[in-house]
């Protein structure tokens, strides 16, 4: 079953463009659940979706291909950080939507309190894979704000991802859900790690519990602890801690 095939099971559905999307589920407040599965099983239950559901369409296309280039220290503090769970840690990457050319720096931060900080400026798409010194600077806010000196970091690009993405609207609860697919991730030395049997699957919702999730609880899937950056680099580095993915990397990346 190609990859094809799955983005099919979403051909009859409606559209929805991306300024509605915005309006209609902005979800500032959410709670968000990832899945991981194999592309057969998701068909077979992205298929029973309720039939209100709308799909992201930008340009007549609804299957968009994203590129996101990691940035960490040598000794790789940002990702050891994750997966030591410490409350203070950051994650800084480039995320490119190549279909529109559009690409942004993001920098996700949790500070003492263990809140979630995720900000972005917009960044040159052909500057994707480097770190500028505007993006320097802004990194190094980030940084100084969370009680982390940057003067002593190098930050370097470590690992790329790439993957293309569906996403959808499903009014009833004003939720969304993103479905990932063409999973790849290449380190900073040229290793290779490709997916293509993988589907993740993300939940995003307010309040109430979304369709979304309670379908995939229905058919025997629970929320996963996975992250494209940590997972992916200790499934192409296994001498790395990772106990964190451990379950994920046991189920799905051996």
């Amino acid at each position: 079953m190609s990859a094809v095939a799955l983005r099919e099971s979403f051909a009859a559905l409606e559209p929805i463009g991306l300024d509605e999307l915005v309006a209609e589920a902005a979800l500032q407040t959410r709670v968000d659940r990832k899945y991981v599965l194999n592309r057969e099983r998701a068909e077979g239950v992205l298929q029973w979706l309720a039939a209100d559901t709308r799909v992201l369409e930008i340009d007549g296309t609804r299957s968009l291909a994203y590129e996101s280039v990691y940035f960490d220290t040598p000794d790789l503090l940002s990702y050891r950080l994750a997966a030591h769970a410490r409350r203070r840690r950051f994650k800084l990457r480039t995320r490119a939507y190549l279909d529109t050319e559009r690409a942004y720096l993001e920098m996700k931060t949790r500070g003492s309190r263990s809140a979630t900080v995720k900000e972005r400026i917009d960044y040159d798409i052909r500057d994707r894979a480097t770190l500028t010194h505007e993006g320097r600077d802004y990194a190094d806010a980030a940084l100084d704000g969370l009680g982390i000196d940057p003067s002593s970091l190098a930050l370097v690009p470590t690992l790329t991802t790439r993957y293309e993405r569906t996403t959808l609207f499903v009014p009833s609860s004003a939720s969304r859900a993103t479905i990932d697919t063409s999973l790849s991730w290449e380190d900073a030395d040229g290793g290779v790690l490709r997916r293509p049997d993988l589907v993740i699957v993300e939940t995003k919702s307010g309040s109430r519990t979304s369709e979304v999730d309670r379908l995939l609880w229905a058919n025997g899937h629970r929320p996963a602890t996975v992250s494209k950056f940590g997972t992916g680099l200790a499934a192409l580095h296994p001498d790395l801690p990772a106990n964190k993915w451990a379950r994920v990397l046991r189920r799905h990346f051996t």
